[in-house]
């Protein structure tokens, strides 16, 4: 039996995709404000726990869940294992660097999760790339070597965070796209929250339990976080299912600019030297991905 074709509704997609580069930046300025009161182990669990309420609402209010039975098992249940496993350490990994580094810095790290979906592709998805594209994304990498390289007058080990985060993130991205189409989307991401919930819950066991919940104002920065965690990851698999992950790559980098606006008028951070040129070859190697799937697309 032939494998049924692939959604591909491309400007949309990246719509979305822009709508949780927001949502996730709100989130990391919220987890840099409270990284002084919470370990990062801590804020991922709550993150988690509160973010199953959109991942909840959302699969209530999807007609194809509906129609479906209400199903809430799932064929391929190994894939939102894996997922929620690899979020669990990106989450840790990345709310961690921001309690270190610069808003903007760590960002900026994280965004090369666009050149691993690019190589995850391959042995995921079977998707064919080039020397153009190996090429763009080498240029894209050498601008993260220079943003976290060691000729870096701030550079220390905790740059790396953020980079390890950016590769467990890309598989979780990626290998949603490898899911049943038949599976509605709110289903997926209320797999992975909860099996993320309940990683990030153990770890933060592990690492010493939990601190007492202080003002009121920190329990709603914690809810809002956890919103705006869970909206962003399930915006993420809505555009990941909805086109080829080489067409919502390039799109990540406007993360970039928006986390420096936002770490400038939040906490007056102003990284210019850490950032540049590095962040500009990370910006030019996903243009340079996406030009070229453009002209592609244009001969197809």
């Amino acid at each position: 039996m032939p494998t049924p074709p692939r959604t591909n509704r491309p400007l949309p997609a990246i719509l979305i995709s822009l709508l949780s580069i927001l949502l996730f930046d709100i989130m990391g300025l919220i987890i840099k404000h409270l990284s002084g009161s919470y370990g990062a182990a801590e804020l991922s669990a709550y993150r988690n726990l509160f973010g199953l309420i959109p991942a909840a609402i959302a699969l209530w209010t999807s007609p194809g869940w509906h129609r479906g039975g209400r199903r809430l098992l799932i064929r391929q249940w190994q894939i939102p294992l894996l997922r929620g496993a690899a979020v669990t350490v990106a989450q840790f990994c990345f709310y961690l660097s921001l309690g270190r580094l610069a808003f903007a810095t760590a960002s900026t790290i994280s965004y090369a999760n666009a050149l691993f979906i690019l190589v995850y592709s391959v042995p995921l998805l079977g998707e064919r790339v080039g020397p153009f594209r190996w090429s763009a994304a080498l240029v894209g990498f050498a601008g993260v070597v220079m943003v976290i390289g060691p000729s870096q007058a701030g550079f220390d080990i905790d740059a790396l965070l953020p980079l390890i985060a950016a590769a467990l993130y890309a598989f979780a991205g990626v290998s949603s796209r490898m899911m049943d189409e038949d599976v509605p989307s709110p289903l997926i991401n209320l797999w992975s929250s909860s099996v993320s919930a309940a990683g990030a819950f153990a770890l933060a066991m592990v690492l010493g339990g939990f601190s007492p919940i202080g003002p009121l104002a920190d329990l709603l920065w914690i809810i809002a976080m956890g919103i705006c965690g869970g909206g962003a990851v399930l915006c993420l698999i809505i555009a990941y299912r909805m086109t080829d992950p080489g067409n919502l790559a390039p799109f990540a980098y406007f993360g970039i600019p928006t986390a420096f606006v936002l770490g400038w008028l939040a906490f007056g951070e102003t990284p210019f030297r850490a950032l540049f040129p590095g962040g500009l070859l990370i910006i030019a190697g996903g243009l340079m991905i996406y030009l070229r799937e453009r002209r592609l697309s244009r001969r197809g």
